[in-house]
Parts: structure tokens; sequence; C-alpha cells
């Protein structure tokens, strides 16, 4: 059933002024659907993986901020942020650090932990700056567009840094029938300039407001004809979260287009997501909520009022065994499957083309696979990972480490097809060949 749009944003141009959506009649999630994301979410909190400032956000939106899992979680990112901060972090996990600190009515100008006190406004304000220099001269970000749109979103909802010519040149991006941008990034891409829109109409800029407009609607509408196009599928089941939240937070610009919500929601529930990142988000959207609410929480009522979901998950967090835990005693039990994994280097320095075949227990993840092409041949196969938000990622192979300077990376393929699922998620099949390929992006 189609859904009406869910609701004018009220976009006054003051950073959490506006009026959140409301869920729209039909696309309401279950509650045991909604219950089970956040017993999921509040338990990945504490474990030994570096604190996930996306994960605080999801909970704070859906009015779990009075949770022991937030308050474990909220310090743990304060501890994070005195000591990563001003040392590696990147511009995208500042705006995402802001953003969950915003969520939790904390100042990201004074994060204290440690003994120590970092403003990561004035730290995000100079990396965003430094990618704005860096794009008027290369044309391409130091980084991503991601993380790009996630320095808009956060600056333009704290309301007190400038972003105005990064949304533009953004902006610009979006409309460029050769940017090439993923689902992801033109969901969040949206949700940034759908901020700087709302600033922009409230300053009188008509021109750079009509310039926002256009490309708020052009992703808007893109994505509501991917859906139709897809059977309720935008990108791939990961890149669904960011652009239900996208088109929950841009009705306005696709008016007086419909979006089949239900549909979107339909497709979602029916996936059982396991990472925490990939619930983080897709649960606000699930709830009517988006990361433009993130400045307009009103934290001492949610932390009257959590919800009785978020009761239910927090009592049943001390029980509950993580995915990874479990896929490792069912496969203790499992019978052996093959796997035919490849290392291919036709890019860079002198370049290699190896393949092995390696036996794991079924149901193991393909980290196991790595694991034991390595112990079977180091001199090959030796790899590196580092934990991120999404899992662990390859960050080398053969002695060979990907770099955010040359833009290279791991990519990691199923045949000739991409995985849309990190090392220590996907599942191989009996008779699969994995492939790790050096690439560019």
């Amino acid at each position: 059933m189609l859904c009406a749009a869910l609701g004018v944003v009220a976009l006054l141009g003051l950073a959490g002024s506006w009026v959140p959506p409301a869920a729209a009649d039909g696309c309401a999630a279950p509650h045991d659907a909604v219950s089970r994301m956040l017993q999921r979410l509040e338990g990945s909190a504490g474990v030994d993986e570096p604190p996930d400032p996306s994960v605080l956000l999801a909970l704070n939106l859906a009015g779990a901020a009075d949770s022991s899992s937030c308050k474990l979680l909220l310090q743990q990112l304060k501890e994070a942020a005195v000591e990563r901060a001003p040392k590696d972090m990147t511009s995208g996990e500042l705006a995402l650090y802001t953003l969950a600190f915003l969520s939790s009515c904390q100042s990201p100008r004074q994060v204290q932990a440690l003994g120590h006190t970092v403003d990561l406004l004035r730290l995000l304000q100079e990396k965003t700056d430094k990618e704005v220099a860096y794009l008027e001269v290369e044309d391409t970000p130091q980084t991503t567009f991601y993380q790009v749109s996630l320095d808009v979103l956060a600056l333009c909802l704290e309301g007190t840094g400038s972003y105005e010519v990064a949304a533009v040149i953004l902006a610009k991006e979006v409309l460029s029938p050769q940017s090439g941008l993923s689902v992801d990034t033109r969901a969040v891409a949206a949700l940034a300039l759908t901020c700087a829109y709302g600033q922009a109409a409230a300053a009188g800029l008509s021109e750079v407001r009509d310039l926002l407009r256009d490309a708020v609607t052009e992703v808007a509408n893109t994505f509501l004809d991917e859906q139709e196009q897809g059977n309720g599928l935008i990108g791939n089941i990961y890149s669904m979260g960011l652009a239900l939240q996208a088109l929950t937070a841009t009705a306005a610009f696709y008016a007086p287009r419909e979006w089949d919500c239900a549909q979107a929601f339909s497709v979602v529930l029916q996936h059982q997501f396991q990472q925490p990142v990939a619930i983080a988000q897709v649960l606000p959207a699930l709830l009517g909520r988006t990361y433009l609410d993130a400045a307009g929480l009103d934290c001492a009522a949610a932390a009257a009022a959590a919800t009785t979901a978020t009761a239910a998950a927090t009592a049943a967090t001390s029980t509950t065994r993580s995915p990874a835990r479990g896929r490792t005693a069912r496969a203790d039990r499992a019978s052996l499957i093959t796997v035919y994994y490849s290392v291919v280097n036709e890019l860079r320095g002198a370049h290699f083309n190896y393949t092995t075949r390696v036996q794991v227990p079924a149901g193991s993840v393909l980290l196991a696979v790595l694991r034991a092409a390595q112990e079977q041949d180091p001199a090959r196969f030796s790899f590196q990972t580092e934990a991120t938000s999404w899992g662990a990622m390859v960050v080398s192979i053969h002695g060979l480490a990907a770099s955010a300077a040359d833009k290279t990376y791991w990519r990691l393929l199923s045949g000739k097809d991409a995985l849309d699922q990190g090392v220590d998620a996907y599942e191989p099949r009996d008779g699969e060949h994995i492939q790790a390929v050096f690439s560019t992006y």
C-alpha cells in the first residue's frame, strides 16, 4: 500500500528547530523486529571491538538513551575521542562522533574523559576545510564523498561551523552524470543537503538554496525509481538503512510522488541483520527517525520514557551470545567444505596471482578461509585486518597494503560479484571461489 508523504519537514534553518517526520500509516515496524534489533545493538556495547558512534546514535534515536548500554558506550566513545581525535581520526569519524554526542545531549566542543578535554568541532572544521581546499584543486576529495557528506551533516546540525562551500561542491557532484556515487553516499548526501537547504533558505541564499533543492530532489526521485525497479530494494540490502533514512527525511522534495514505504520496510524486515552498524543505519528509519534528528532529541524525555523493547533487550543482553560465537559453535559440529581462494594484484609493483584450496567447517565466515590459507602458505597468503564499524576489514595481503592516499583497497569477490558482507560476516559455500583483488576506488 502506498504511504502518503511522511510529513513535510519544517526546515526553519536552525539546528534542532524542525519537527522530525512521524512514521506513516502502514509503515510501522513490528515490535518484535525492533526489539531484536535493539537487543543486538545493546549487546554489542562493551565487546572487544572499538566503540561505534553510529550504534550510540541509533540507540538514542530509538529512545534508549537511559539504558546501561548507552551509558557505557557514551563513556567509551568519550575515551576514544580524547585519545584518537587529535591523532588519527578522519573527518568522517569526527562527524559521526559529533552526531553521537549531539544525540546524547553532550557538547562536541568539550568532550571530557581520562583527565583530558577535546574540541571535536574544531578538529572537524579543520579537516573539512582541508577537504574543500583539496576538492577545489583536484576535483576529488582527500577521503571520499561519503565522508564529506557526513562532515556537512554534522557541521550543519551543530550550527556553529562553516560547511557551505562543501555543501555546494557536494550538490554539484550529486547532480553530475559522471559522479557514480554509491547509494550510501547519495543517501548521506541527501540528509546533509536537506539540512543545508534549510539554512540556505533561512538566510535568503536563493541560488544556493535552488542548487541544494535540485540535488536532494535528484537523489530522492532516483531512490524511488530504483525501489520500483528493484522490487523494493535500493542498491543492496546493506545500503537500505541509509536509503530509507533519506526517503523518510526528503518527502517534501519528491512530493507529489508517493513512497511505497511498506514495500521497502518489507524488504528490510525479511533480512536478519547481524552487524551492529547495519542495524544502526536501519533502525532509525523503521521508527520514523533519521540522522537529521540527532540535534533535536529531548534527551530528558527520552531518558524518562525508555521503550518496553529497550527494557526487554537490556534484560536479555546477559544471556545473548554474539553471532560470531554462535557461528563458531555451530561450525565446530559441522562437516567440512572446500573453498578456493585467490589473491590478485595487477595494479601496483610486482604483479601476482595465487590460488589455493582450503577446507573449513561449514558455516565458517570468510575470515576463517583467509586464516586457513595463511597457515597453509604464509609466504603467499599472509594478510592483515583492521577493526572498523563494519567489522574486520582486510587492509593488506601478501605484504601489499591498501592506501587512502592512493585510493587503493582489497576488493573481495565471489566469482565476478563483489561481496556485500565483510570477512567476519560472509559465509562461503562449498566449492565457492573467493578472490581478493587489489583495486582502486
